[in-house]
């Protein structure tokens, strides 16, 4: 189960998350504005050091060798002068090149340089404009901006449909045979904008017309999200580590379509029920705040690490039924033990992350063809072994954020050509038991263009009695 998690709490990655997960990857940035929607309101935070400092952060993330939430923590930390506002603007000016890259770099050229993507991407895309970006450009910048600016939009006419998209050529080759063109356009539209940042209550504590009362008591604009029963949608990125609400437990950042999974499993009080891919265990804490804090709750990783960022957030939480267990492969001897004895079964797989572009917009040009391969095996492999800790009429829950189908339906229609045990339910029936009404099809499929949650996909299994 060698995963790469990547949930995070908001956006800059100088400060710590609240939330994490790295296959994929996640909420982040609960604190800068958002350079894509405020454009210029967050010009304030623009000054010829800060343009340096991004164009230096962009160059350590076009090497594309590590995740970019991990480039830019490492940037913030050797550069401690740098205000929150400075912070931020970097990470979303940084984040948003790394969006739109493939049309900057045809801007550009031909000399593509850090510095020349970060001021096309300011003009072009987050609002900026001359008058703003004057004081702080070299010789020639300002005629070559000026004819940037007067390029029309049909300078992509002989483009492909990749570079339309801002998509790899691979990724947009796989899109395509589930989606038409008009389709494409529309998801690629979702996938390149900077996401809202999602909160999920604790009904443990607290209820979510509290929080949100709270929350404006702060000067926190709020509102409830319109699938969860739990979920509560900030305009902005506000700073959350130290809030109250956050410190007390009441609260932990989990976008919507996450959220939407622990309704799929639905585990009951009293029952054994296990994440089988915890991580850092945002999920984790969902089951056992809807269990009531009773029964047997197993969260198995194979990293100590990311089971130990669970620890405190379970101390939070008020959760009790909680038992972590760190793992060495889905087929360790602790996992065994267990078989045909669980109620509920999670598997939230390792997957190529790529329904949450919009956190993570360097997923879509460091995961490769081969990697999603090689993930697709893995995937198998540790859906065959969470399965057999299922108890007969028990329910198991496959999910992925990634949008392609190989890592998803195909998975699971390869389970069940080989496990007749198992037998697929209406997830969008499930929900809809549960008061949820949406419109996510017999396996739930939610993409952010339609649904304004991050790209995710789950089946829900029973095994027969």
């Amino acid at each position: 189960m060698n995963r790469r998690k990547n949930q995070r709490v908001g956006v800059a990655p100088s400060v710590p998350s609240a939330a994490s997960k790295t296959r994929r990857p996640a909420q982040r940035r609960p604190h800068a504005a958002s350079a894509e929607k405020t454009g210029g309101a967050i010009d304030a935070g623009l000054s010829s050091k800060v343009l340096d400092q991004a164009a230096i952060a962009l160059r350590r993330l076009l090497a594309f060798e590590r995740p970019a939430d991990a480039v830019l923590s490492d940037h913030f930390r050797e550069q401690r002068s740098l205000g929150r506002r400075e912070r931020g603007f970097i990470a979303e000016t940084c984040y948003a090149v790394l969006r739109h890259r493939r049309q900057l770099e045809r801007l550009v050229q031909p000399e593509v340089t850090p510095r020349r993507l970060l001021l096309a991407c300011l003009l072009r895309y987050s609002g900026f404009g001359l008058r703003q970006l004057a004081g702080l450009l070299l010789p020639g910048e300002q005629d070559w901006l000026l004819a940037l600016r007067s390029a029309a939009e049909t300078d992509c006419a002989d483009c492909s449909l990749a570079e339309r998209l801002d998509l790899p050529d691979w990724l947009t080759e796989r899109l395509s045979a589930r989606h038409t063109e008009a389709e494409l356009v529309e998801l690629a539209r979702g996938l390149n904008r900077s996401a809202p940042l999602d909160l999920r209550v604790n009904l443990l504590k607290t209820t979510r017309d509290e929080v949100l009362r709270q929350l404006a008591a702060t000067g926190i604009k709020a509102s409830a999200c319109p699938y969860s029963p739990w979920g509560i949608r900030l305009e902005g990125k506000p700073a959350l580590q130290q809030h109250p609400l956050f410190l007390q437990g009441h609260i932990e950042v989990q976008d919507e379509g996450s959220q939407l999974l622990g309704a799929l499993l639905a585990p009951r009080r009293g029952e054994m029920v296990v994440d089988f891919c915890a991580g850092a265990g945002g999920k984790t804490l969902l089951l056992g705040a809807m269990m009531r804090s009773t029964g047997r709750l197993y969260a198995f990783d194979v990293s100590s690490k990311r089971l130990a960022k669970l620890k405190p957030r379970v101390a939070r939480s008020g959760l009790s039924n909680v038992h972590p267990v760190c793992i060495d492969n889905e087929n360790d001897v602790r996992v065994k033990r267990l078989a045909g004895k669980i109620d509920r079964v999670l598997v939230d797989a390792p997957c190529s992350g790529l329904g949450t572009l919009r956190r993570n917009p360097d997923l879509k040009w460091r995961q490769t063809a081969q990697d999603v391969a090689e993930l697709v095996r893995k995937q198998q492999d540790i859906l065959a072994a969470a399965a057999r800790l299922v108890k007969p009429g028990g329910r198991l829950v496959y999910a992925t954020c990634s949008i392609l189908d190989e890592e998803n339906a195909g998975v699971v229609d390869h389970f069940l050509a080989g496990h007749a045990a198992f037998q697929r339910l209406d997830a969008a029936a499930i929900l809809a038991q549960q008061g949820i009404l949406i419109d996510c099809g017999m396996d739930m499929r939610l993409l952010p263009h339609v649904h304004g949650t991050d790209g995710f996909y789950a089946a829900v299994l029973e095994r027969g009695k």
